[in-house]
């Protein structure tokens, strides 16, 4: 990456997107940005983290971010790919991953998604025993390169976000291993099958903090090394550590690190590092989130009880989680003249609202930024994941476009389109 600090490289960008019409008040109200070198730097990190590339598989959570260009690059710098429905598969496909780069995941596999996968070489984790006989029907018609692994429930706890805690006691995903019972019925599962090689855990993701993880996966290896030790040395070959390395909203920095995270694992499960198993990991958030923005322009304003309101074209429709849950997932905002270029001026705490026609349309309440007028930009930062590449279609608001953009040693932008915007004309198309 060049030389140039957080905030001044989505300065240089919001500036050039102003100068080319890629953002512009009557005809691109809102667009979204990825910064490609921030995900190539990203990408980088974790490869360094895990010291022997031959024995770890490093995939993207499709979820995160599902823009087939987003997931071309990603595949041109090394990462597989993890994905949890058709449609992903579908993306990843279409991105040029291999087969045998992807991981699929889901609690609600059909059959006709099974027997594809299975028939490609696409890697499966099976949610639940059902899943496992159903694998094993199919099986008996099918042969198959897939390596196939089964989910486990390490019921280790809840982080501070309940919703993202997938190793809660009654969570909705994998095989409860502390359920009466669960770990001899899974154990004879390994007996039986022999085409059962994987075990796969993950314990949530943002809100779950690096001890919980590392507990998780902890209880996940040493029910493979259970199943190694009753039926044979490499019964199991690999552990499938999910992702869920949490991400910080609070500032610029990237904290903690996929170094940070490998530590913490080396210290609470050091035979992940032995040798003894193959790895995979399924990070998402943590590779996109705080390479990417949302600008938008404010269209109005005004005041109610003493309070000013912006009214911008950034709301429910690419910020749902912000806004139906607020203070579980805060975006930071900055504030910028008509030109892209931040604003400066005393702090006065105002709404930031959205478009989209209900009361509840804020991206923050009483946040203290410059006053904003009519003309100006705002831009909601850490959105590169779960946020415009995931659109909430409330009002039949158009998708904004999503302009991939890296930056010179020179400040000179170069821009990529990654998704156009939705036109109007899209909305009304009849079979």
């Amino acid at each position: 990456m060049t030389g140039f600090q957080a905030a001044e490289r989505r300065e240089l960008v919001l500036r050039a997107a102003v100068r080319r019409g890629l953002l512009h008040p009557e005809d691109a109200v809102l667009a979204a940005f990825v910064d490609l070198d921030g995900v190539a730097a990203s990408v980088a990190a974790l490869h360094r983290a895990f010291p022997d590339p031959a024995a770890v598989t490093h995939t993207f959570a499709a979820k995160a971010n599902c823009l087939v260009p987003v997931l071309e690059r990603l595949r041109r710098l090394g990462m597989g790919c993890e994905v949890a429905g058709p449609g992903e598969l579908a993306q990843a496909l279409a991105a040029g991953f291999a087969p045998e780069r992807i991981v699929l995941d889901s609690p609600a596999k059909t059959r006709p998604e099974l027997r594809r996968a299975l028939e490609l070489g696409i890697a499966v984790n099976a949610d639940s025993f059902q899943e496992l006989d159903r694998i094993a029907a199919i099986l008996t018609t099918l042969r198959t390169r897939s390596r196939i692994g089964v989910r486990v429930n390490p019921q280790v706890g809840v982080g501070s976000i309940a919703a993202m805690s997938t190793a809660t006691a009654t969570a909705k995903f994998g095989i409860a291993l502390d359920d009466e019972g669960n770990a001899e019925r899974l154990l004879h599962a390994f007996r039986q099958w022999p085409w059962l090689t994987w075990v796969h855990a993950h314990v949530g993701s943002q809100g779950c903090p690096l001890e919980l993880i590392a507990e998780g996966i902890g209880k996940a290896a040493a029910f493979a090394d259970r199943v190694n030790g009753e039926l044979g040395r490499h019964r199991v070959e690999g552990l499938d550590l999910g992702g869920g390395l949490p991400v910080n909203f609070d500032d610029d920095r990237t904290s903690p690190g996929f170094d940070e995270y490998v530590a913490c694992l080396r210290a609470r499960v050091p035979a992940l590092f032995d040798g003894g198993y193959r790895l995979v990991t399924e990070f998402g958030r943590a590779l996109l989130a705080k390479n990417g923005f949302t600008a938008a322009y404010v269209e109005y304003t005004k005041t109610a009880g003493g309070r000013p309101i912006a009214i911008t074209h950034a709301g429910a429709q690419v910020a749902a989680r912000t806004v139906f849950l607020p203070d579980t997932w805060p975006l930071r905002i900055s504030a910028h003249d008509p030109t892209g270029t931040a604003r400066t001026g005393p702090p006065v705490p105002q709404d930031i609202a959205g478009p989209c026609c209900f009361a509840g349309d804020l991206i923050a309440r009483a946040r203290p930024l410059p006053l904003l007028a009519p003309g100006d930009l705002v831009a909601l930062l850490d959105t590169g994941a779960y946020f415009f590449s995931t659109p909430y279609h409330y009002n039949s608001l158009p998708e904004p476009a999503v302009h991939g953009a890296t930056v010179t040693a020179d400040g000179t932008v170069r821009f990529e389109l990654l998704r156009p915007a939705q036109r109007i004309e899209d909305l009304i198309v009849r079979p």
